[in-house]
């Protein structure tokens, strides 16, 4: 097989040529650092940072002044925590279901004695019971595990939540969620919400953090471009976005941003992909299927083959797709295996890769 059939969307996108147009686009005739100068490029580079900045309020339904950039999901949340560091040995809720940016950061903060760690339980299809929300300071929501592949009723859970303590900051990692579905963060009523674009078909190196009340925190990060005055014994920021965008913006990456959002909100729907491998794979002997058959994509493991061995058998004949733990560590143990091996389709795959990938899993099984 001399084709490559990516069925990796879930860590990361491949890109629509709209967004390796602009991008280019910007190099070739539009470079210039934003907030830095005067000339017309510049200008040019101001207005371009803004609109992408519009657009991303549009896709989320928020203000634009409640965008902040940063270089992914993992910058955005570990940025949280530090935003947030000042609050007094917080009790922090996490999950099973979190991905390793989004509940490594506190955990490290727990180890080193400044917050308490208290895990909400998940139900028997592996989602955050809704029920049974524990009391917390702070909430980290993973709106979508990377290996389960579900959508979780975020604004029920920070309901539940301020039912416990009205006083609880919420935050939620959609790194996973914004490649499937719709975010409102109104709705939502959550006080952070971070994503990443190379997930929806931007570059690497962009991610978005929403803030819900960005004037009511001090910026984590200092430098350029985030102070509108600084004297001998006083720092006045500049209003949010800016405050919290310290240096240089990736604009390159700023620049395809755009395009991604509407790839994204015009996505060829994947289920029927996704349905078709469930029901191939269902009849395979020596497959367990760990998803759901309406998640949004597919994990698995072959009993009596490693999940490495497996990947490496299926890539020698062209199928890309992802094995291991998935940087998911405790939604493994809550399913009692060491790893899992996952596909996850694209706006860019066909019925067609689908059957291939299946005809091959098929003889890589028996």
């Amino acid at each position: 097989m001399n084709k490559i059939i990516y069925l990796d969307a879930a860590a990361s996108s491949l890109k629509p040529d709209a967004v390796i147009d602009a991008e280019s686009d910007f190099l070739r005739n539009k470079y210039a650092n934003a907030g830095r100068g005067v000339c017309a490029r510049a200008a040019g580079a101001d207005e371009m940072v803004t609109r992408a900045r519009d657009a991303v309020a549009a896709f989320i339904n928020a203000k634009p002044q409640q965008i902040v950039f940063t270089s992914g999901a993992t910058d955005g949340l570990n940025r949280v925590r530090d935003i947030l560091k000042n609050v007094a040995h917080p009790m922090v809720a996490v999950s099973d279901l979190d991905h390793h940016s989004a509940r490594l950061p506190w955990m490290a903060a727990h180890l080193a004695g400044t917050v308490d760690l208290t895990v909400m339980p998940l139900d028997s299809q592996y989602n955050i019971d809704v029920t049974k929300i524990p009391y917390a300071d702070i909430m980290v929501i993973t709106a979508m595990s990377n290996v389960m592949g579900v959508a979780q009723n975020v604004a029920e859970i920070v309901r539940a939540a301020r039912e416990k303590n009205p006083n609880v900051v919420t935050i939620v990692d959609a790194a996973q969620y914004a490649a499937h579905a719709s975010i409102d963060v109104r709705a939502w009523d959550c006080d952070f919400m971070c994503f990443s674009g190379h997930k929806i078909g931007a570059d690497t190196g962009i991610g978005v953090m929403y803030i819900k009340n960005p004037e009511k925190y001090a910026p984590d990060k200092f430098g350029g471009g985030m102070v509108s005055r600084v004297m001998t014994d006083e720092i006045i920021f500049s209003p949010a976005p800016e405050k919290f965008e310290a240096g240089t913006l990736p604009l390159t990456q700023i620049a395809g941003l755009p395009f991604a959002i509407d790839n994204a909100k015009s996505r060829p729907a994947a289920a029927d992909l996704v349905k078709y491998m469930y029901d191939r794979l269902a009849k395979m002997p020596r497959v367990r299927i760990l998803t759901q058959p309406d998640a949004a994509l597919i994990s698995f493991i072959v009993d009596g083959m490693h999940v490495l061995d497996f990947g490496a058998l299926v890539g020698a004949h062209g199928v890309c797709l992802r094995v291991g733990n998935m940087c998911a560590t405790w939604i493994h143990r809550a399913l009692g295996v060491d790893g899992s091996i996952r596909i996850s389709p694209g706006f860019w795959n066909t019925i067609e890769d689908m059957r291939q990938t299946a005809d091959i899993i098929e003889n890589v099984v028996k």
